[in-house]
């Protein structure tokens, strides 16, 4: 193994798991499951084998990765945030078949308690605040809170908020990097 697994996590065969990663206390990542490099399982992760995680992703205690769902690199699951996988689900009826894909994309946060409704994709270094409830998708960079979640503002790669307004044109720069941000007709990306 080229990889760290604490000796009560458990990883059924089939899992991809990659080289540089950690598995805690109490985790379980199950056959189908592809993990990239240096990625961190908390305890008592639970990771379903339709799960994609990608390279440098860090998901915190409690927290379930349900068929469906693919983290890009480097994304932050905080503590027992919420994947869903049914939008209307019963014990007694089966809906299985009635999976929604959820996508986040690379380097976006998702705090702590916060809950992400399948279908939804997340973007690019985009910052779920926690407890938020997020039933929709979330633009690159937005900053989102609440219940149900809507943005506030504008988060930068190093996860600073930017001085932007929240739609039109602006700019603004990273306080800690001082990389240049452009929001033209409400999409914020950042300069070339």
């Amino acid at each position: 193994m080229d990889y760290f697994r604490h000796e009560s996590a458990v990883v059924d065969d089939g899992a991809i798991i990659g080289p540089g990663s950690h598995i805690w206390h109490f985790v379980h990542v199950c056959a189908g499951a592809r993990l990239g490099s240096d990625v961190t399982l908390g305890q008592n992760v639970f990771v379903a084998g339709g799960a994609i995680i990608g390279n440098g992703c860090r998901i915190q205690n409690n927290v379930s990765v349900y068929d469906g769902v693919v983290l890009e690199d480097e994304v932050f699951c905080g503590p027992s945030m919420v994947f869903t996988n049914v939008t209307n689900p019963r014990a007694a009826v089966e809906r299985k078949s009635e999976f929604r894909p959820t996508r986040v994309a690379r380097g976006a946060t998702l705090g702590a308690n916060c809950t992400i409704v399948c279908g939804a994709a997340i973007g690019r270094y985009a910052f779920v605040g926690a407890g938020a409830v997020v039933t929709g998708d979330v633009k690159d960079h937005a900053l989102v809170v609440g219940v149900p979640a809507t943005q506030i503002g504008w988060m930068s790669r190093h996860g600073e908020r930017l001085e932007l307004s929240l739609d039109g044109d602006d700019e603004a720069q990273c306080p800690a990097t001082g990389e240049r941000y452009i929001l033209e007709r409400g999409e914020c990306r950042i300069a070339e």
